[in-house]
């Protein structure tokens, strides 16, 4: 089986989305329209939750009512880029756990480097996505995925910005029953690794360390 790819076209995200790649927006301006563009793809990888029935009073009359099932939602952000992306989703569910994977991408191998995790014990039970602006060689993503299945989850998504070909190519490979979501499926990667046309280093642009 393998996980569909799904691009949201929606306006709003793509109007955010050109005008994080400018180059001279300012670090405020970048971070506020990540958290922005955080909630809008927060509501489309919850569209698919499962909804039971409840029993309600409202001030008129009693009725059955859907509410979201017993399955929480876990949000796992990869560090440090993906927190850009955590708080406008949190803004969605304010009562979804929160783990965090640590990785970095070592410069002359590509190959992440994990150096911290910290993941809800309960993870079987939860729907769990996970959170990186860029998806671009697709290593940080499929090793953070792995160590969450480790961990014992079975439904996972990932949500990213932007993806390279390349890079879902790869995660695809390792992780063929996990679905990604995106704000664009780019045109490649340059020599160094970064997705192109892209926006250049999510994490440095978002903290102002470029």
């Amino acid at each position: 089986m393998t996980g569909t790819v799904t691009v949201v076209k929606h306006p709003l995200v793509q109007h955010k989305l050109t005008l994080m790649r400018r180059k001279d927006v300012s670090t405020a301006s970048f971070r506020r329209l990540m958290r922005e563009i955080g909630t809008l793809l927060g509501y489309e990888v919850t569209r698919d939750l499962p909804l039971e029935t409840v029993h309600i009073e409202t001030p008129l009359v009693a009725m059955d009512a859907p509410i979201l099932d017993s399955k929480k939602l876990c949000l796992v952000p990869i560090l440090r880029a993906g927190l850009g992306l955590l708080d406008g989703m949190l803004e969605l569910v304010p009562s979804a756990r929160v783990g965090h994977v640590g990785l970095y991408r070592d410069p002359d191998t590509l190959e992440p480097v994990q150096y911290y995790l910290k993941l809800p014990q309960d993870l079987a039970s939860r729907f769990v996505v996970v959170i990186d602006p860029m998806l671009a060689t697709g290593n940080s993503a499929a090793a953070a995925v792995t160590r969450i299945k480790e961990a014992g989850a079975v439904s996972i998504k990932v949500v990213c910005l932007l993806a390279a070909p390349e890079g879902l190519a790869r995660f695809q490979r390792e992780h063929p029953d996990v679905d990604v979501l995106t704000a664009s499926v780019e045109s490649h990667l340059n020599d160094h690794g970064y997705i192109v046309p892209g926006l250049g280093d999510a994490g440095d642009r978002l903290y102002g360390t470029k």
